[in-house]
């Protein structure tokens, strides 16, 4: 399920796959839960929909769906999570990704330097750019504090060629280029349905349309950690589930 060198290699690249964590079976269950929650919230403006009227993200989803803080508490994603950040680590944001086949998207690359605060108007020098997304406010975040946070993301499709994979630069984590400026190998990320992506949000990634013709969602359950729930500057998460909850 994990191979014992994962910490080095998350280190090394900044992402690592962890098969098998959910059977296909369990999976599907957790998915298909997810759809009917996003399907309610969005009649309250929770869900983006595409043009097309289907929905392609969820933001709040631990409001949208709360089994969400739930569904990730299984081995080894805790000991992962408790060796990579420490003991005191806690869930703070979950996101849900939808690549529809007949309605598909792409990403440019990026490092995902923003998170979700309960005010973003406060004096500081660490923070900068406040945004409001879906009604909650982000603001874009040192690297220092990112780097000391890990990202799991739960397939619940299997990913292949043809539905629109992640792109990774591995390494990228631990440079300061901007993401477009990186430059380097890239990796493309495929897996089984239940599998899950470990990622430092400092990691360059994108990802391009699905292949015409595909019938293959990608559906993702996005979900960020952070190793403590102490900000600088007075600053608090919008969200934080402590490890001494779980």
């Amino acid at each position: 399920m994990i191979d014992k060198d994962w910490a080095n290699q998350l280190e090394r690249d900044g992402h690592y796959l962890v098969r098998g964590v959910f059977d296909e079976a369990a999976a599907r269950e957790l998915r298909d839960e997810l759809l009917t929650a996003i399907d309610t919230a969005d009649r309250d403006g929770e869900s983006i929909r595409s043009r097309g009227g289907s929905v392609y993200a969820a933001r709040n989803i631990l409001q949208v769906y709360p089994p969400a803080v739930d569904a990730w508490q299984r081995e080894p994603l805790l000991s992962v999570l408790r060796e990579t950040l420490g003991d005191n680590f806690g869930l703070v944001r979950g996101l849900f990704f939808d690549k529809h086949p007949d309605r598909s998207w792409s990403l440019p690359w990026h490092k995902d330097m923003t998170i979700a605060v309960e005010r973003n108007d406060l004096p500081s020098e660490q923070f900068h750019n406040p945004t409001t997304k879906a009604g909650i406010a982000h603001v874009e975040a040192p690297r220092e504090l990112l780097r000391q946070m890990l990202t799991l993301r739960i397939h619940l499709d299997e990913i292949t060629e043809e539905n629109g994979p992640l792109l990774v630069m591995p390494g990228s984590h631990n440079n300061d280029a901007a993401s477009g400026a990186d430059q380097g190998e890239i990796h493309t990320v495929t897996s089984a349905c239940g599998d899950v992506l470990l990622m430092r949000p400092l990691l360059s990634h994108s990802s391009g349309n699905s292949a015409e013709g595909t019938t293959r969602h990608r559906r993702i359950l996005h979900l960020e950690f952070a190793g403590q729930e102490e900000l600088p500057d007075g600053y608090r998460w919008n969200f934080f589930q402590p490890a001494g909850a779980i």
